[in-house]
């Protein structure tokens, strides 16, 4: 089991270790926060992205990660920077994570799965886990770029729950999504896994 993290909110802390959730197709994944002890996973999981996936992401082709990239993707305070990884096995599957910039009611939110995950609920899911802890530390609105071509992601942010806006420039699809009106919905299956919570 990843080590406890520490995660500070607006009524106070919590330490959260892992939560091991059931998707719609019956796997069982594990979402951890990230940690710097998780730069390896995410060494070989970036290496087993596909090119087009990988495109999707940094909007252009991005086959290793910058060790400054990596220590940058693994060492976040969980307030102003969060990323959370969904583990299968001893590997990471996908990654999400927000980051707050200088309006701290807002965060630009981004995603990450794994090819053979993709399709199956963990963007979905990811979502719902980012947006709870997104709105328990002060975050309002999450804003997003992506590719057109991005057709799962852009799914996943319509089909949030939230009001969505969203406009093209430069060949990039811009979305902005109010968290206030967020109300998740019950995940079946769901075990969570939680320490020192108070």
């Amino acid at each position: 089991m990843a080590a406890p993290v520490t995660m500070f909110g607006v009524g106070g802390t919590e330490t959260l270790s892992s939560e091991q959730v059931t998707l719609r197709d019956g796997t069982v994944v594990t979402l951890v926060p990230m940690a710097p002890a998780d730069a390896e996973r995410l060494v070989r999981f970036h290496a087993g992205l596909s090119p087009e996936t990988v495109y999707r992401r940094f909007f252009s082709f991005h086959p290793e990660l910058s060790h400054n990239e990596l220590y940058r993707f693994t060492h976040v305070d969980h307030r102003d920077r969060e990323a959370m990884v969904a583990s299968n096995g001893a590997e990471i599957v996908a990654v999400a994570r927000f980051d707050r910039g200088s309006d701290p009611a807002v965060a630009e939110v981004a995603f990450v799965v794994a090819d053979p995950w993709q399709g199956r609920g963990l963007g979905s899911l990811l979502f719902r886990r980012l947006a709870e802890r997104a709105r328990s530390v002060g975050v309002r609105r999450f804003v997003a770029d992506t590719l057109p071509e991005n057709i799962r992601m852009l799914a996943v942010f319509h089909h949030a729950g939230v009001p969505v806006t969203s406009s093209h420039a430069d060949g990039v699809v811009h979305l902005e999504l109010l968290l206030d009106a967020y109300d998740p919905p019950q995940d079946t299956g769901r075990r969570l896994t939680r320490e020192g919570a108070r």
